[in-house]
């Protein structure tokens, strides 16, 4: 079986433009659940405040998807890089040797 791929660029700029890239869409996705969230998350507190404002239900699913998007931040941000580019590069060099 050959190991070798063709089609990873070698050339140092070439490398450095394909992390570049996709450091870029790591943040284009990070932004996107953001905007999602926000979105869904002022819908639904209006169908709350509409519906029952007696009991704020709005906060519970505001808390559960607010703790993905926070752990997304940690992890597009590389705050708490435990499962970080690190990590990842050491998992495709781990694969690669086997």
């Amino acid at each position: 079986m050959n190991t070798s791929h063709a089609s990873e660029p070698q050339d140092p700029e070439a490398i450095k433009l394909a992390q570049a890239k996709a450091e870029v869409q790591e943040l284009k996705g990070f932004y996107a659940h953001l905007s999602t969230y926000a979105l869904v998350m002022l819908l639904l507190t209006a169908i709350n405040l509409f519906f029952s404002p007696d009991y704020l239900w709005v906060l519970w699913p505001m808390m559960g998807w607010g703790i993905a998007i926070i752990n997304h931040a940690l992890g597009v941000f590389n705050i708490w890089p435990k499962f970080g580019k690190d990590w990842e590069e050491k998992q495709i060099q781990k694969r690669l040797k086997k």
